[in-house]
């Protein structure tokens, strides 16, 4: 291999240090926070406070690698230089906001199940699966709540974080049916009795609230038709990784256009 033909796989391994490289996870982290923005209003504060979240999900990522490498030298600038973006970002927002500091604690513990995930090579882990999506979630009830005194809002930001956080775990053990763990029975049974339970509260819900509940169940039967078709599909043809991640996507769209139209009407 001559060096010209060596410097793009270079460039994209030298990418890789400092951009994720999974479109999915993206999504997943962002779209709670965004739907905070468009329910709660696109005001400075959420957007702000939205960039600032952004950078700590760079900063999760690269110093997960760090600690995963054992500190080896190479992942150190892409970490270091995300953490000293965040504190330019975020010091000054915590000076004009500091009644954000109140979640403080609670993503403390959770970035530190996934750092202690990267550390023991467990990054992939449920738990630490779950520790990112709910990190991730939440943020669409701190994002929504910012500023907001009425006495909804934590009702609102609550039902748009539950929404986000039972789909997105949901997703986990999904993607994990058709990728890491596309032989085990144990996990798709998981990935069906969580996608049925998610229906069943559906369904639930739309009796109980009627015409604004109804959305809900038919986003939970979509959910949970995708749970069960492709692993079946996949267990007679071999389905490519990036197919399996443009599906979450489309599914990602779809639950983020729920949450920002219909499921604030639920805490009413």
């Amino acid at each position: 291999m001559t060096d010209h033909e060596r410097t793009p796989s270079r460039r994209r391994a030298y990418a890789k240090l400092w951009i994720p490289d999974q479109p999915g996870a993206w999504m997943m982290a962002l779209l709670p926070a965004l739907a905070g923005v468009v329910v709660g209003g696109a005001d400075a504060g959420r957007l702000w406070l939205t960039a600032a979240w952004l950078l700590c999900y760079c900063v999760q990522f690269t110093v997960a690698r760090w600690l995963r490498s054992r500190f080896r030298r190479r992942y150190l600038p892409p970490a270091a230089t995300y953490a000293a973006l965040l504190a330019v970002v975020g010091a000054p927002f915590l000076v004009v906001h500091p009644a954000v500091l109140a979640w403080a604690p609670t993503y403390a513990v959770l970035a530190g199940l996934t750092f202690r995930g990267a550390w023991i090579r467990r990054e992939r882990s449920l738990w630490s699966n779950a520790a990112s999506v709910l990190a991730a979630s939440m943020m669409a009830a701190v994002v929504y709540t910012l500023g907001r005194p009425d006495p909804l809002a934590p009702a609102t930001g609550f039902v748009l974080a539950a929404v986000f956080a039972l789909t997105q775990f949901g997703s986990v053990l999904f993607v994990k049916t058709m990728i890491r763990e596309r032989r085990s029975r144990g996990f798709l049974v998981a990935s069906w009795a969580w996608h049925a339970l998610l229906v069943a509260a559906g369904v639930i819900v739309a009796w109980r609230e009627g015409p604004s509940g109804t959305p809900l169940a038919a986003v939970a039967a979509m959910l949970l038709l995708r749970a069960v078709a492709l692993p079946m599909i996949g267990r007679r043809r071999a389905l490519r990784p990036v197919v399996v991640g443009m599906v979450e996507m489309v599914m990602s769209l779809v639950v983020f256009v729920y949450a920002v139209m219909c499921a604030p009407l639920l805490a009413l």
